[in-house]
């Protein structure tokens, strides 16, 4: 009932046919109050927050973990359909919550559901911080049920998600501008449209039905081809910039106005100087895949920077080790002190329609300077010995590297640029990502390391 394989570094995702069922959501739900216990004891009076996407399959599984948690004498709080960001923002932000379980597979095609587990801070629970022992809780199965079940309350959390928004962006300044935003038939539609009707902002929308079949296309802004009708409707109606988001409404995708794929270090690197306007001299995080220019321009800018690793776990943990103010990962979630060290692809928005409103410049204008350098994307490899791989990487280039760090993989850095193999924590593939000061460098160098991959 339990395949190890649908246990994730960062969450529980799976095939509905043959890894997930309605008795694995129940067990699930049971197995999380007892974690919960385990690791905060008494907490009488408090309660867990459930929400779900618009799978066909998340409203059985997400009645099943209430009634798991129910059985157990549990309060649950219900946010019925919603985003991840408010999902983890209505853990994090009311201090009667003590965690939350959302049901939802993100980006993933119709096949697939899953389950993100939260602490009360909005930290996930994943490999590294109690993902092993809620799935050795769950395949025990020893639970004792309580002769008083727990109660079950429905709340709206998304005016308070709002009103932090707009308290931290100055709203009065946003002129009227064009935006198109592609939903993906995902999550989008719990927010988007409920805080841009209080905006003098003209939206034409795409897509925004909540639909678990996805049937205009993959809600998976990271891949280009995804972002074709949002690049077309962006030149048909003149709009400022496209938006688009993936099926929990947690990753953004970015088009300019002659409809033109903005890549994610770019973004990360402007929205990362909103950030710092209002917040000077602050401590910034980017993840080891990140274009140079990320680090060159918000020090540029006043921030400090470090480089971190990459997963959305990890990174949320080290932004509170490190204090930092905001993070950015390839990946397109990016992350706000200000929003708990969570993602908030709202707050993504608000931040560029500000920053639109007050350049007296176009966004391909204001990207243009940022395409420094030259970087080859996330290419991914299937080999057999991945470790093998990384040291005969090492060994071929450690006497010519100026740098090397074991952070996250192997990530190297040269005279002509630097280079990040890394074995992925959602597939069984090894990642390849390298940057170069001109395209003829950058693929000279790609092959040759492709070569000694392969």
């Amino acid at each position: 009932m339990f395949p190890s394989h649908v246990f994730k570094a960062y969450d529980i995702r799976g095939l509905v046919e043959g890894d997930l069922s309605e008795k694995f959501a129940y067990t699930l739900g049971q197995a999380f109050v007892y974690f919960l216990k385990e690791n905060f004891g008494d907490f009488s009076g408090k309660s867990i927050v459930v929400g779900r996407d618009m799978r066909d399959t998340s409203p059985s599984y997400q009645n099943e973990v209430i009634r798991g948690m129910v059985d157990l004498g549990m309060s649950v709080v219900d946010i019925g359909l919603t985003s991840t960001p408010i999902f983890n923002f209505a853990c994090a932000h009311y201090p009667e919550y003590i965690g939350g379980i959302m049901v939802t597979a993100s980006h993933n095609p119709s096949e697939y559901n899953g389950f993100k587990l939260t602490l009360l801070d909005g930290l996930p629970v994943g490999r590294e911080n109690g993902m092993e022992r809620i799935k050795e809780l769950a395949e025990k199965n020893n639970f004792e049920l309580s002769s008083k079940p727990g109660a079950v309350i429905q709340r709206d959390v998304r005016d308070d998600y709002i009103e932090r928004l707009f308290s931290l962006v100055e709203t009065e300044n946003i002129r009227p501008l064009k935006v198109v935003i592609d939903g993906g038939n995902g999550m989008a539609k719990v927010s988007f449209p409920r805080w841009l009707e209080k905006l003098s902002v003209e939206v034409t929308y795409l897509y925004m039905e909540p639909d678990g079949r996805f049937p205009n296309h993959e809600a998976n802004p990271l891949k280009v081809e995804t972002l074709k009708d949002l690049q077309a409707k962006v030149r048909e109606v003149g709009a400022d910039f496209g938006f688009a988001l993936d099926g929990d409404a947690d990753r953004i995708g970015l088009v300019d106005e002659k409809g033109m794929v903005v890549g994610a270090s770019e973004v990360a690197t402007i929205l990362g100087k909103e950030v710092l306007k209002r917040n000077p001299n602050i401590h910034m995080l980017y993840d080891l895949r990140s274009s140079h220019i990320v680090k060159e321009v918000w020090e540029e800018n006043g921030a400090t920077t470090e480089m971190c690793m990459v997963g959305h776990a990890l990174i949320k943990k080290m932004m509170r080790d490190t204090n930092a103010h905001f993070a950015s990962e390839l990946s397109l979630h990016l992350y706000y002190k200000d929003m708990y060290y969570l993602e908030s692809s709202d707050l993504c928005l608000l931040y560029l329609l500000e920053l639109l409103s007050k350049e007296q410049k176009t966004l391909s204008e204001i990207v243009e300077p940022l395409k420094k350098y030259a970087h080859s994307g996330e290419i991914n490899f299937e080999v057999e010995d991945k470790d093998a791989v990384i040291e005969r990487i090492r060994d071929t280039y450690k006497t010519e590297a100026i740098e090397i760090s074991d952070l996250d993989g192997l990530w190297m850095q040269f005279p002509w640029g630097w280079f990040s193999v890394r074995k992925s924590n959602t597939e069984p593939v090894l990642r390849l990502n390298l940057e170069a000061g001109n395209e003829s460098a950058m693929k000279q160098k790609l092959d040759e390391v492709k070569a000694l991959i392969s």
